[in-house]
Order: structure tokens, then sequence, then C-alpha cells
């Protein structure tokens, strides 16, 4: 509940805007002079301070800077006597939300209440999204507290003060990223860059281009010199994410690399040093890859000094709702959105999910929930479908019919008709919705 202190000298000024606040639903709370205001606000840090200007103890214009002081995200309204235009313009320098006059404005009190409670609100979720946002990795940002996640952080821990090369290993999904990152912060390195490239996004060509850099003239549109990502990650970390589909031309001068420190340029013909720590991840077998003359052998020995493999989520499932809830505080802080209840069967079909996609997987289900979710309540409605189904499998035909309209008909309200974005939503295509929506007989 929004609380609202009153300063006013004038005990029946404070006792009106008692009454009409309070019907409001706000909470409420009183003081004569500015000294015994302080004492309320150290005791129940307002969130909205209404305060006279001419108080017996002070001035409340000059009053605002303390207020902000004491109460960062507080708003501030003035009230005036005689709609003093000087009074009202350094209040709003001093950094008021805004001043009334008394008597003359008592039909914007409330309306300027809830602005300054929705300024509030803003403020307070800008300021949750920025600490997400500018949050460290650290070993405590990854959560879990099964066996197997533990015993994955523990032997992060050991070898990342050191400067032996890792890889990770695991499905896809499972975090490998994050732990590369929290290695990187827990080193000695830590004050270099951290630098990742996802080896199976680019060609040959570029993949070397952009890994090693390259001269001026090395090739068409190679107009002046470029840094490589193992020279911008020089005293700090590179993290090679799908090493796995490096081609097999390449990883030889990434060998000679890792052994000696060393590369040359693109169209260079002189080598660049660098210090650089080397973390590979993969989803694939290396060695059934090397089996095939996929993958260097040499090559995978050097990197896998120290091997990590991530779990499955499945294989974790006492971590599923720790990691659900903490994407649904994120979620929610970046969306506007208050989550007061989630109901149990959205937890039992989180459970009962394969979650093939592991944590990335379950990180997309959340966002999309809350995306559908249409009051501060998770339902296993605002799931989607195949997860609804999976904790069911006994749906007979006609209440997966009557599941899939429904969805589909949440998914259409929440798009505000555009069957283009509701399509993109559902994972479908667009012929396949007009079908459905015929099917249904569902009407936007």
């Amino acid at each position: 509940m929004t609380k609202v202190l009153i300063i006013d000298d004038e005990a029946q000024i404070r006792l009106l805007l008692s009454r009409i606040i309070s019907l409001e639903g706000y909470e409420v709370f009183k003081a004569e002079n500015l000294r015994a205001s302080l004492q309320q606000i150290k005791l129940h840090k307002p969130d909205i301070i209404l305060c006279d200007v001419f108080l017996p103890d002070g001035n409340g214009v000059e009053f605002i800077p303390q207020i902000k002081s004491l109460l960062p995200n507080s708003e501030v309204i003035m009230l005036t006597a005689h709609g003093n235009i000087s009074d009202g313009v350094q209040a709003i320098k001093n950094g008021a939300f805004d001043y009334l006059t008394k008597g003359d404005d008592n039909n914007r009190i409330i309306p300027l209440i809830s602005n300054a409670s929705e300024q509030i609100e803003l403020k307070t979720r800008l300021a949750k999204l920025e600490s997400l946002i500018n949050k460290e990795y650290t070993f405590n940002s990854i959560i879990g507290k099964s066996k197997k996640i533990l015993s994955a952080i523990e032997l992060a821990k050991k070898v990342s003060i050191t400067d032996t090369s890792i890889l990770l290993t695991g499905e896809t999904g499972t975090g490998k990223e994050i732990f590369a990152n929290s290695i990187h912060s827990a080193s000695h390195r830590s004050n270099g860059a951290f630098v990742a490239v996802n080896c199976s996004a680019l060609s040959h060509e570029l993949l070397e281009s952009e890994m090693f850099g390259y001269k001026a003239g090395a090739f068409t549109g190679a107009i002046r010199d470029k840094k490589g990502l193992f020279e911008q990650a020089n005293n700090g970390t590179i993290f090679l994410d799908e090493i796995g589909e490096m081609p097999l031309s390449l990883q030889a001068k990434l060998l000679r690399t890792l052994e000696s420190g060393e590369f040359i340029k693109v169209g260079d013909c002189k080598t660049t040093k660098v210090d650089v720590r080397v973390i590979a991840a993969t989803n694939r077998d290396l060695k059934e890859s090397i089996a095939k003359g996929e993958f260097r052998e040499d090559l995978f020995y050097r990197l896998s000094v120290f091997n990590i493999e991530l779990p499955a989520l499945r294989g974790r499932k006492e971590d599923i709702i720790l990691l659900a809830n903490s994407f649904i505080d994120a979620f929610s802080a970046k969306m506007g959105k208050k989550i007061n209840e989630v109901e149990k069967p959205f937890y039992d079909a989180l459970l009962n999910n394969p979650w093939k996609g592991n944590v990335r997987e379950l990180r997309n289900v959340i966002e999309r929930s809350l995306i559908l979710a249409n009051d501060n309540k998770l339902r296993i409605s605002d799931l989607p479908l195949e997860v609804q189904i999976q904790e069911n499998n006994l749906i007979s035909n006609m209440e997966l019919c009557n599941m899939e309209k429904k969805h589909i008909q949440k998914v259409l309200n929440y798009a505000n008709g555009n069957k283009t974005e509701a399509a993109r939503l559902l994972k479908i295509g667009l012929t396949t919705l007009y079908r459905k929506m015929d099917e249904y007989g569902i009407k936007i």
C-alpha cells in the first residue's frame, strides 16, 4: 500500500486531506511541523509527502532536498496557501513532483497522488532492471542446489584461479556461457576483457578474420587494419562457444595460438603476441568427431586440460522451480507486471516437462507465460500448449482441441488481433493459424 505523509500546521487541513486520501485506499500519516515529519519519515518511510510551504519551524520548499536525501525514490507535492508561483517554481527546482493551492485544487489531489505513485513504481522498476542488467557474473549467480550443479560450480571455482584451458561440455542451453563468465570474473584476469565468439555462426573466412583480425588490403573491403577477438581479449579471457563446429582448416591456426600465444593476422606477414585464457564449449561429442576426422585430436587435448560437464535440466529437477522463480522475478521487473501467485498446476507442468532445451527453454517458456498472464497470477493455461499437454498425456482429443482453441484465442487477444504476431508467438505458420481459426470458429 502506498504511504502518504501530510505535513501541515493547520489541524483542519491535515484532517481534511487525510480523509480524502485515505478513502482512496492510501495509508496516511500526519505531522504538524518539520521536526515531527522527520520522525514520521524515519519510522514509516512514506512514498509521497504533501508538505506545506510555511511551517512553524522552517520552510517546506527548503526541506525538499533533505526529504530526497532520506527517501531518494519518494515524491514531494508542495501545498501553497495563495498559489504563489515563485514558491511553486522553486519547489520544482528543488525536486518537488508538483504543487497544489490549498482549497482551490482539491479535485487535483487524488489524480496527482496517483501520478506520483506511478512515477515511484516506474523508478523502482527501472532501478531493479538496472541492477539486473549491471549484475556481475559470479558463481552466486548460478542458480541451483542439486548435487550435479553444485559439483560443477565447485570444479569451476577451483580452476578459475589458474590459467588452465577449460572445456565446458553439455547439452545446448545448460548455461555454458554463464559458467565461462563466472570463471573469468573469479580469475586474476577479471579486470581484462571477456570476449565471446560463436564458432558456428560464421563462415571459415569470416571466423578467421573475426578471431585473428586482418591487415588493410587483405581482401576486398578491408580498408583499414582490424583487431581480432584474440587481440581484444589480451590479458583477459576468450570464450569459444560451439568449438566443435569450427572448420578443420582453422583448427590448426587455433592450436598454434594456444601453444605459442602467437598468430598471424589475415594478410599480415608478422606475428602478433597475446596473453589470453581460453575457455571452449561444445554440445558435441568431440571424441566421436575426432574418430570421424572432423576435429583435431591434438587440439582436443589442448583445450580439454580441464573438462567440466554441465548437467541437463531434466537431471536436476530440484532446481527447476528455483530457476523458474528467478526468471519470473526478472521478467516481472522487465515487463512491469506483479506476479503475486503461481498456481500449483503451473509448477507441476514445469516439473513434468522434459526440457530438451534445458535452462534456455525454461527461460523462454517463463517469458512467454508472463506475456500471456492476464493478471497477477500465473496459471497452467499461460504455458505453451505443448507444456500443458506434457503435464497430462491422457487428455482426450476433445479436451485437447478445447485447450488449443482457448490458447489460440488468448494469444490473439494478447496480439490485439494481429494474426501475423499471433502466429509468431504460437510458432506456427500464418496459413495454419487461419485454418485453425476457421476450424474452431474463432472470430477477431
